[in-house]
């Protein structure tokens, strides 16, 4: 299990390292791509919507994108960790289990050794009385 968890570390350091790589990629072609739209804008004013006003847009786009991979990761963390706390939880209350068996059996061992210290000390007078009568 403990492997499986340091599995997952590194499949989700790899992960966020690739989406971190992407962002990075989608804002350098986001700026390419403003300022190729900032240079036709100057050439033709025609267009109603700026260019740039697309730019804040794509990378809205793109942080969604690389949230929405991250929060996938975390969501799979956390069935993970609910999973962990219910095995232990289990684990617990099989402990509390084998401790309450455990101390039943503790209890009755006392009682049958308090019996038997009894009865030989009964046998022993029982002797003593005999060997002075």
């Amino acid at each position: 299990m403990n492997i499986r968890w340091k599995k997952n570390a590194v499949d989700s350091a790899d992960a966020t390292s690739i989406a971190m790589l992407d962002v990075e990629n989608s804002i350098r072609d986001l700026v390419r791509k403003d300022l190729r739209l900032s240079d036709e804008q100057e050439d033709d004013d025609r267009v109603g919507l700026a260019p740039t006003d697309l730019a804040p847009a794509g990378v809205d786009a793109v942080i969604r994108r690389v949230a929405g991979a991250s929060l996938e990761e975390i969501e799979i963390l956390i069935a993970e960790l609910r999973g962990v706390r219910d095995i232990m939880h289990a684990e617990g209350q099989r402990v509390q289990r084998e401790l309450s068996g455990y101390a039943r059996l503790s209890h009755t061992a006392m009682k049958s050794t308090r019996a038997i210290a009894d009865n030989v000390a009964e046998w022993k007078r029982a002797v003593d009385d005999l060997q002075h009568a």
